[in-house]
């Protein structure tokens, strides 16, 4: 899939087939009074029992890039647990924030689901090359 914000349109490639279909990018307008998903249940979400703890880890570098880092520790929601029962481990989760462009380039969580890892690789800043938003060479456009 390709999604142009410019022109506000996508495209959908069919990789197997060399097919291109467009569509615009706006989301769908909803009829006067509709909910969006109302036909899906609303979920019941449980707060953290307790507030995150933030740290502050200060600078570094991380491939050459000026970041920020903080550690957030927390014990997440859960379902109710029967007294006696232990406790959820606590969650971690350090994010490291870049000076120039305050967005994540790495984020790392660790907690009883095991560690889950996040590196966003550095690309140059500025307008990305118009033929990345075009049909590649050799697919076929089909009408919509």
């Amino acid at each position: 899939m390709i999604t142009d914000p410019a022109t506000q349109k996508t495209i959908m490639l069919d990789h197997l087939k060399k097919e291109a279909s467009l569509f615009s990018a706006q989301p769908p307008q909803l009829p006067s009074g509709a909910l969006p998903n109302a036909a899906m249940p609303a979920l019941a979400i449980t707060p953290p029992t307790s507030p995150a703890k933030v740290e502050d880890l200060g600078k570094a570098m991380i491939e050459g890039h000026e970041v920020m880092g903080k550690r957030f520790t927390f014990r997440p929601p859960g379902a109710p647990q029967a007294p006696g029962m232990p406790k959820l481990p606590l969650t971690t989760s350090e994010i490291w924030t870049s000076t120039k462009t305050q967005l994540p380039v790495l984020s790392r969580t660790r907690g009883g689901f095991g560690e889950q890892i996040c590196h966003c690789k550095f690309t140059q800043a500025g307008e990305p090359h118009p033929s990345l938003f075009q049909v590649p060479a050799g697919y076929k456009t089909l009408p919509h």
